[in-house]
């Protein structure tokens, strides 16, 4: 399956609570974090819910 790499590249400072939710439950703690999530529709979804927040690029297939 393919992979999606985020990485959070603006500050949460100024969201509201269900942006900062949906940062967390995408595996983001700090600025600059980057983790590798499966190309799903939830996780495309949750990436459009933050996309001023966040950087996204295809991640390697295994």
């Amino acid at each position: 399956m393919a992979k999606l790499r985020i990485k959070l590249v603006r500050s949460q400072i100024g969201s509201d609570q269900g942006q900062r939710r949906t940062v967390k439950a995408l595996g983001l703690n700090r600025l600059n974090g980057e983790v590798e999530h499966d190309d799903t529709p939830t996780i495309r979804g949750m990436v459009h819910k933050v996309r001023h927040l966040v950087s996204v690029r295809a991640g390697e297939e295994n």
